[in-house]
């Protein structure tokens, strides 16, 4: 039986660089954004139900990310209905990958981990976290969002103090060795709970 342990956080915080270091450490990751990515992709599951209620989200039998971003922003009703068919895709894929997954670890890199009441299928969560003024470099160093965008999206996430309080360990991402020296505590605490139970 493997142990589940959930990892979130918010933009910019260094959630994937640290689902990275699990990986590097032998955890087989979950990613959540990467499988939506493979549901709107050719063949995905959910371009069909997509289609049906917003056909010109699906572009060259995909659904183009971005059309869905500025239906989502001119009407209101938009966003639960895409969740709607999207949520119970995206928790098929991650039982499939809980059931196939052989290792010790499973890592389920889910941003909006408790906003979605995800945690509640987790042995232990891991929040990741940094202060809001490198946050904020980070994501503008991207180059892919206007700072309103940024905000728009801090905004609807769960504020990242509540999420540090509601998680079993924090890993501050202040530089990479430090996250890998906590990422590596976190482990040696996990496998040693799994050898003993």
């Amino acid at each position: 039986m493997s142990f589940a342990l959930g990892l979130t956080g918010s933009i910019g915080m260094g959630k994937s660089a640290t689902a990275a270091i699990f990986a590097a450490e032998g955890c087989a990751i979950w990613d959540a954004d990467a499988a939506v990515h493979r549901l709107y992709d050719s063949g995905g599951a959910a371009i069909g139900p997509i289609a049906e209620i917003f056909p010109q989200a699906v572009v060259s039998g995909r659904v183009d990310r971005e059309r869905l971003r500025e239906i989502i922003a001119d009407d209101d009703t938009a966003l639960p209905r895409i969740e709607a068919i999207v949520h119970p895709l995206v928790a098929a894929d991650r039982e499939k990958f809980r059931d196939g997954a052989e290792n010790d670890v499973l890592v389920f890199d889910i941003p909006l981990l408790f906003e979605t009441g995800g945690d509640v299928r987790m042995d232990a969560v891991v929040c990741v976290w940094i202060d809001a003024k490198t946050q904020s470099q980070r994501v503008m160093a991207r180059g892919t969002m206007s700072v309103e965008q940024f905000c728009q999206i801090v905004q609807k996430q769960m504020p990242i103090e509540e999420k540090k309080e509601r998680s079993d360990y924090l890993i501050e991402t202040d530089t990479h060795e430090h996250a890998r020296t906590q990422v590596r505590a976190i482990l040696e605490q996990i496998r040693r709970q799994i050898s003993d139970a």
